[in-house]
């Protein structure tokens, strides 16, 4: 979208957000943003923690498919991108993930509690 017609449509909103014609969170966010969120969550896949390994930085998971990956659901061990994520789960945790393939290995960059 050219420079102009992006101002003139944030003017728009802004004005009808102003007469109170448009709620406040569709002011608050650019449809770009929204459909980034909307991506993002779709991105992460629900699991069930079986195992945490502090000392080696792995997480043992019951998963659901991982569509980025094109893997089913299953039960494997995942590396973490960072091992403070490791200190907030215990087994039993329902969680949803995101999960790399860090050249070849398999690596969580982000959980969530589940919902």
């Amino acid at each position: 979208m050219n420079p102009l017609k992006h101002s003139l449509i944030a003017a728009a909103v802004g004005i009808a957000g102003a007469l109170g014609l448009v709620p406040a969170q569709a002011q608050a966010q650019p449809a770009p943003a929204k459909a980034a969120q909307a991506s993002a969550a779709s991105d992460l896949t629900d699991a069930e923690v079986r195992k945490v390994d502090k000392e080696n930085r792995k997480l043992t998971l019951r998963h659901g498919a991982i569509k980025s990956l094109d893997m089913p659901p299953m039960t494997m061990v995942f590396q973490v991108s960072d091992p403070a994520m490791l200190d907030k789960l215990q087994p039993g945790d329902k969680i949803r993930f995101k999960a790399i393939n860090d050249a070849g290995r398999l690596t969580v960059t982000e959980v969530q509690p589940a919902k």
